[in-house]
């Protein structure tokens, strides 16, 4: 498609600043309801992060109950509820299988494309914006919205050849992202757009991110990944949050669903310097007495003199061994015909009670979403326009809205995006 040049004077209906999930969907949607469109991305293409998510692969969406898909959204579900009417998960999977997409769900209801590549989800997207006419401006970056009074009517930018210029324009759409992966263009503009302008800005911080524990032996565990354990989160010895799932451990932290999923209510607790754990059940299919009888005949099948460490290796994976040896302090090299019933006691209570004191979270840059935002209050869930300057709107990640990892979150950006494109009034 043509560039767009600073020499052509054409008029445009609505600018939306952004190009990710929810930019181009906006963009998209203006264009086809006969508005004239212009796009402007910072980057030297769109949908960056869109390409990247889900690593690599893309969990469109999740393809739960409206009631059920409402429950993941962790914070103004309310809000998002008109957005979500008007353009839903259904809605969703059936834009991107016409577009080409083919689509298939896996366990827990996340919607991936089946040929596993998240380039297809930011391609149609793209196409989306061709196809009905948007321009497009890459590697141009918007440095402010002009308003006069209390209305929209332009932006300030500075363009690729690094020339300030402005262009007006009676609707501005405000789609930056959050500041998630930042490399991807998401540093947290849109913050700044809104807060100019007279918007309150809810506190951003990390969610669906790496949670940092000072276990000593945790380095040992780094590519270890944990299926079907219970972990439960711990604020200042009450447990608040319980997850079923899949446990994995890297040089960045604890993650894996399981974790991802308690990074908000533990990355608020650690702003708040309260004192957060996670307690993780290796077993929790067993209660502590079958798991006794369990570990009984494991040692009556074993030969007396066998070591203590071949005993847990018929009970967790190998790289859990030598940390569950630090972590009873017991002698590895022990024979199992020595093992009294105290460390036994004590072998169950931490299969059934592995615990990880928490101290810190990793930053944006590993983070999959960013809590906080635009305040919601401040913003028409049904129209997505500021209640505070007409002709402007926001759309994805920019606003304090965000959910549980599952596809959730990139269903915002198309809910949001989709209901903010329509410019209704």
């Amino acid at each position: 498609m043509e560039q767009l040049e600073e020499k052509e004077i054409i008029p445009y209906d609505v600018i939306v600043v952004g190009a990710g999930a929810a930019g181009m969907m906006a963009a998209g949607t203006a264009a086809r309801n006969g508005k004239r469109v212009l796009l402007i991305e910072k980057m030297e293409k769109s949908g960056r992060k869109v390409r990247i998510t889900g690593k690599g692969r893309c969990n469109v969406t999740n393809a739960r109950p409206a009631e059920e898909f409402a429950s993941q959204v962790r914070i103004n579900a309310e809000f998002f509820a008109p957005a979500f009417a008007e353009f839903n998960n259904r809605a969703a999977i059936r834009f991107f299988e016409r577009a080409g997409v083919k689509l298939e769900i896996e366990r827990g209801e996340r919607v991936f494309p089946k040929s596993g590549k998240a380039w297809d989800i930011a391609t149609a997207l793209l196409e989306y914006c061709f196809e009905n006419g948007v321009k497009i401006i890459y590697n141009t970056r918007v440095t402010g919205i002009m308003t006069l009074g209390s209305k929209v009517f332009g932006v300030r930018y500075i363009n690729k050849r690094g020339f300030e210029r402005k262009e007006e324009c009676p609707n501005v759409i405000v789609a930056t992202g959050g500041l998630s992966y930042p490399a991807t263009g998401s540093t947290g503009d849109g913050y700044a757009f809104a807060s100019d302008l007279g918007h309150s800005v809810e506190p951003v911080r990390p969610s669906l991110t790496p949670l940092v524990s000072s276990h000593p032996q945790i380095k040992y565990l780094d590519g270890l990944l944990l299926r079907n354990v219970r972990a439960t989160l711990w604020i200042d010895d009450e447990p608040v949050r319980e997850e079923f799932g899949e446990l994995g451990f890297s040089q960045r932290g604890i993650e894996g669903a399981v974790a991802l999923r308690m990074s908000r209510d533990a990355v608020d607790a650690l702003i708040d310097q309260r004192r957060v754990k996670l307690v993780v059940d290796l077993k929790p299919a067993l209660t502590e007495e079958v798991l006794r009888e369990r570990i009984a005949r494991e040692i009556a099948d074993m030969e007396p003199t066998e070591f203590f460490t071949e005993l847990l290796r018929k009970l967790v994976p190998k790289p859990l061994v030598l940390t569950l040896v630090h972590e009873m302090d017991v002698h590895g090299k022990n024979y199992v015909s020595k093992i009294t019933e105290e460390q036994i006691g004590r072998l169950i209570k931490t299969l059934k009670g592995f615990t990880f004191p928490l101290t810190d979270y990793a930053p944006f840059e590993y983070a999959v979403v960013t809590a906080g935002g635009v305040c919601c209050d401040e913003v028409n869930p049904y129209t997505m326009e500021s209640l505070k300057v007409r002709g402007l709107y926001f759309a994805g990640e920019v606003l304090d809205l965000d959910a549980n990892t599952g596809g959730y979150n990139l269903q915002i950006a198309f809910s949001t995006g989709r209901l903010a494109g329509m410019l209704k009034k």
